[in-house]
């Protein structure tokens, strides 16, 4: 055993709006949390500009101004966060022994795992530069934005066709741009969409380059992969629906994930396949993956910690 070993009692892996509300209950709980933050603090929400759906901003507020408040409040209640990212976890025995990227060793009694997922990107430049400037990895949180207005949308999944369904009802036009000449979605999800009179399906195209200006995007450009061509079309928003990543490398094969290597947690709860570890936000979510269901569940495990330390 190292010479660093700390002993915890509660840590969380990882921020956002799971893990912070977590440390919130756990601190007000007299478990004494340590939160190390990982490598995007504050999660995906540091990339949405605006948050308009989550109660009790009325007038809403940007993703970044809504995690540093969730953090001051679980600092507030004595939550020790570190910036750092966990790099090893052994899950085998309690105390389980982490390790983190600044040189501590902890044992920990409990850990409440909040690491979530990261959209898929295409990995243009483009596409970074105008992040959070009509880009975007979220109809649900952003669609709103384009109200009335012409958007474009890639994927060809489920995903990609209900957020296409779900952008059409808000959006003037929804270009739904796919690489090949048939969808990947359900044969429910892919009759919804090509079904939808604003859907515009793009086939056997790719997007190349987002094209844009200081106030944002204004179009994209895209190629057909059976002949070269390239077309420009006209957009305001580009959604990129090309699915999920959820963040478990640390954990595969100590702990039960399921066929998208997403945690599996026990229904109705964030018990995950070891006792004393609990899963909370979209690292075991990959269906509502919303700010206010990650915060719902870093509250379930928080709570499932402390009964599981004091029963």
């Amino acid at each position: 055993m190292s010479e660093n070993m700390e002993h915890v009692r509660c840590l969380i892996i990882g921020s956002g709006p799971a893990g912070y509300t977590a440390a919130i209950y756990a601190a007000r709980a007299d478990l004494k949390p340590v939160m190390y933050e990982g490598m995007q603090p504050g999660g995906q929400l540091t990339i949405t500009t605006e948050v308009e759906n989550f109660p009790g901003y009325p007038k809403g507020i940007t993703g970044p101004e809504m995690m540093e408040e969730f953090k001051q409040q679980a600092e507030r209640f004595g939550t020790q966060i570190r910036f750092g990212v966990v790099t090893e976890v052994d899950l085998s025995k309690r105390p389980f022994i982490v390790r983190a990227d600044d040189g501590n060793t902890l044992a920990a009694e409990t850990i409440i795992i909040a690491t979530g997922a990261s959209a898929k990107w295409l990995g243009l430049e483009s596409e970074k530069k105008f992040m959070g400037m009509g880009v975007s990895g979220c109809a649900t949180c952003d669609g709103f934005f384009y109200r009335g207005k012409e958007v474009a949308i890639v994927g060809g999944g489920d995903t990609a066709a209900e957020e296409a369904t779900y952008l059409a009802k808000l959006c003037k036009k929804v270009y739904m741009i796919h690489r090949r000449d048939e969808l990947r979605a359900s044969k429910a999800m892919q009759h919804k969409a090509l079904n939808t009179p604003n859907i515009e399906m793009v086939w056997d195209s790719v997007p190349v380059e987002v094209l844009g200006d200081n106030s944002g995007v204004t179009g994209v450009r895209v190629r057909n992969v059976k002949n070269g061509e390239l077309r420009d079309i006209s957009v305001m928003g580009f959604f990129v629906a090309i699915g999920h990543k959820p963040n478990t490398e640390l954990f595969e094969g100590q702990l039960e994930l399921d066929e998208m290597a997403y945690i599996k947690t026990k229904p109705g709860t964030t018990l995950t396949s070891v006792e004393g570890v609990f899963a909370a936000g979209d690292v075991q979510d990959h269906h509502y993956r919303q700010a206010i269901t990650a915060a719902g569940t870093g509250c379930m495990a928080a709570i499932e910690a402390e009964r599981f330390l004091t029963s």
